[in-house]
């Protein structure tokens, strides 16, 4: 008798998934991706499927099963992809330099450091840090910091003419 009982375990369908009519399915789609990507809902800390459903007018059954069908992932990656890449061009953008990792997560939308690095690994293989530092390497215009824009103020003193009053 074996010791261990080990049976192959059977993928299972969700039978809300095919539930949901394939025309409809594409409709919420592109709905998902204007909320998400076009409108960044993505920034806000704690949108959830709940959310995005009542803002799409549906339910998160339906929600859950779209992004699991057309994007073969569960909402939190769904959303976690965006907030890491919209990380990564920050991460790469001379202006956002002097920022540290925890101002970079707060502005993509995620609550903390460790579900920013958790979510940043995932996506790269690589730490947020170690991001930045490679295209530094790779890049090393980067590193420079970027000149101030606007006017240089010249080394002449304004004059402004003064009227002596007529007597």
């Amino acid at each position: 008798m074996a010791k261990y009982n080990i049976t192959e375990k059977k993928e299972k369908e969700a039978t809300y998934r095919t539930l949901v009519n394939p025309k409809l399915m594409d409709e919420l789609k592109e709905k998902i991706l204007d909320a998400v990507i076009i409108q960044k809902k993505y920034k806000i800390k704690d949108y959830s499927a709940k959310q995005l459903a009542m803002d799409l007018g549906t339910n998160t059954r339906y929600i859950s099963a779209v992004v699991n069908v057309r994007f073969h992932m569960n909402y939190t990656s769904f959303i976690n992809k965006y907030r890491v890449e919209e990380a990564m061009s920050l991460l790469t953008d001379r202006r956002y330099q002097e920022l540290n990792m925890e101002d970079i997560s707060d502005m993509v939308g995620f609550s903390n450091r460790q579900s920013f690095y958790a979510a940043f690994f995932k996506v790269n293989g690589i730490t947020p840090r170690e991001y930045k530092l490679r295209s530094l390497t790779q890049h090393p215009a980067l590193a420079e910091k970027p000149k101030k824009r606007g006017r240089k103020p010249s080394g002449k003193k304004k004059t402004t003419k003064h009227t002596q009053p007529k007597e």
